[in-house]
């Protein structure tokens, strides 16, 4: 049938091409009674971009037909690349050169297995190009291919041809440049200008320059995370310093498209795929010291957003004490972690601080008379003495990985998350059979965490009788100590603070100072918050929480009851920090919001 249609066109180029012949005067009456095409003459056929286009697509089509009729003559499958990914690591295993003179492209590659494309088994160029394959360890699965899709496998290779070479995801970085990068790039200002520097340089040149000014500036300003946002007209790019986005560059699309290839090819991800999300990681060595860095892709109006999610050892590796708990508060912690089982869960959004809490938690607790296990997702912290797992959600999952956990008699596990039913209900029945179970729930604060329980199935009953205690925790930047000023507390601000400080049941809690606060003074262009301090709020399962937890009661009930315990809740312990200080009024608006 496409046969067909392919001639019926081609019949219908040759009439237009007769109909529009112009023949010299000399020639016309030759013409009227001779087959035009043993004259040397000029034609001049003109086809529309649509006819042009349907032709090509008819030519295709018929290559593919030949060779999937070809392919069961050879025994062999056939493939057409261009319908599915094409896997960068798969195809960096052979030159582009020799992949074309042997016409051959590797796609696929899982472990030792390899796919490879091959536009004629017969072919002696393709079979010993395969069999340099097969002399590097590879299993090779032969698949048959059209030239159009070998050609569209071989124009992924100006993708990978300017790539850093990269083994098991890690980025080989020279430790001695970033570090010096690190010591010049101290505020955003000098970033920029670095990025701006490295934009005159060439392609490949370039893309390695603004990684490496973009890694060690987020690094030297203490960065959570690097965005890369399409715009309409350019390309945008922000760090989250101290939770809060800020612009720290502009690029240009055709720099934007070479940063993402590359940073795609680290993190293992399809560089040809570009309308669906991916996630990945790979990892930078410096100072000693892995720094992962997790990439995750999302397709948008104007082309993939990125975000890179940086994992340094050093944010999350602080003792217990210097977390910024109320003294009291830690108190009551270091009693419960001391305890030879139960749970501890700690509440909170995505980048409120809960891992960092947990890990010193089981830092406080080591000993090498117990053994804790962890299952995460990543591993952030390479704790000595403790056997941490990393979850990959295909075949070690949050639930299995704890079901494995207990059969290695642990005396603390450490669950990254209770995100469903069953990781709940093994963590609690661990809580219940002589384990301390540490793990992390997303809920707004500590009373929201037991209604939580309940929504994903656990047993009333048995969720008072496993967990010890709820805490809730958020980030408030904190005032620069050489650059802030003292001022007096009025208007919404008074109201805002008495409001507070009526609702503390014991009153020692208060600092002598009342009447005013400390807010930013710093000069102009500089930031006017350095670093972040939690806030926390702690509930402890006593009878009357107990009860409330079986009779169901709302959130807000049950944080009610808990206040004759005399401990401070978030806004409280942020209102203490701001008398004393360390953060503002400001911040407590924009993190918790007005007080109930």
């Amino acid at each position: 049938m496409v046969m067909c249609e392919f001639v019926n066109i081609i019949s219908h180029i040759y009439s237009l091409a007769s109909s529009s012949v112009v023949w010299p005067a000399h020639q016309q009456t030759a013409v009227s009674d001779t087959p035009w095409k043993r004259y040397n003459v000029n034609m001049s056929v003109k086809l529309d971009k649509t006819s042009t286009d349907k032709i090509e697509e008819l030519r295709r089509r018929e290559e593919e037909e030949l060779v999937a009729i070809l392919s069961q003559k050879y025994g062999l499958p056939n493939v057409n690349l261009t319908q599915i990914p094409v896997d960068a690591e798969a195809l960096r295993l052979i030159a582009e050169e020799e992949a074309r003179v042997s016409e051959i492209a590797p796609y696929s590659l899982r472990g030792k297995k390899l796919d490879v494309a091959i536009r004629s088994p017969n072919s002696e160029l393709g079979q010993k190009a395969v069999e340099k394959l097969r002399g590097l360890g590879y299993s090779i699965t032969l698949h048959m291919a059209s030239s159009n899709s070998l050609e569209y496998a071989w124009r992924h290779y100006k993708d990978i041809s300017f790539a850093i070479e990269t083994e098991a995801g890690v980025m080989d970085i020279s430790g001695d440049e970033v570090t010096n990068l690190m010591n010049q790039l101290t505020n955003l200002k000098e970033t920029r200008e670095s990025i701006s520097d490295a934009l005159t340089l060439q392609k490949t040149s370039r893309t390695t320059r603004i990684m490496e000014v973009l890694l060690a500036g987020a690094l030297a300003n203490h960065a959570s995370d690097i965005h890369i946002e399409p715009e309409d007209a350019q390309v945008g790019i922000r760090f989250r310093l101290d939770g809060v986005l800020t612009n720290a560059a502009h690029v240009d699309y055709d720099t934007y498209k070479s940063i993402l290839v590359r940073i795609k090819l680290l993190s293992g991800l399809k560089i040809n795929i570009v309308n669906n999300a991916q996630d990945g990681r790979y990892s930078v060595r410096i100072h000693n010291r892995d720094i992962e860095i997790r990439t995750s892709c999302l397709p948008g109006n104007y082309g993939e957003s990125l975000v890179l999610r940086i994992l340094d050892p050093r944010s999350i590796s602080k003792p217990l004490e210097e977390l910024g708990m109320h003294p009291r508060t830690l108190d009551v912690l270091i009693q419960e972690i001391k305890k030879p089982n139960g749970m501890i869960l700690n509440t909170g959004p995505t980048g409120s601080g809960k891992t960092t809490t947990l890990y010193a938690f089981m830092s406080k607790v080591m000993d090498p008379s117990i053994k804790i296990l962890t299952i995460e997702d990543p591993v952030e912290y390479h704790l000595s003495g403790i056997v941490q797992t990393q979850v990959d959600h295909k075949n070690y999952t949050f639930a299995s990985g704890l079901r494995s956990a207990l059969r290695q008699d642990p005396d603390i596990i450490m669950v990254g998350e209770i995100r469903d039913h069953e990781v709940a209900e093994t963590a609690i029945h661990a809580a219940l059979t002589g384990h301390l179970v540490f793990s992390t729930l997303h809920t707004n604060n500590a009373a929201g965490a037991f209604p939580r329980l309940l929504d994903i199935g656990v047993n009333a009953n048995v969720a008072s009788s496993a967990v010890n205690v709820v805490m809730a925790q958020r980030l408030l930047r904190t005032l620069d100590e050489n650059h802030k000023k003292e001022v007096t507390i009025e208007g919404a601000d008074r109201l805002l603070v008495d409001k507070v400080l009526s609702s503390i049941k014991d009153q020692s809690y208060i600092p002598d100072n009342t009447s005013t606060m400390w807010v930013p003074d710093v000069p102009e262009g500089e930031p006017e918050y350095r670093g972040r301090i939690a806030v926390y709020e702690v509930i402890l399962t006593t009878p009357s929480i107990e009860d409330a937890i079986r009779r169901n009661l709302t959130v807000r009930e049950i944080a009610e009851i808990s206040k004759e315990q005399g401990l401070l809740d978030m806004h409280q312990d942020a209102v203490i920090k701001v008398l004393n200080g360390v953060t503002t009024i400001s911040e407590i608006r924009r993190i918790l919001g007005e007080p109930a």
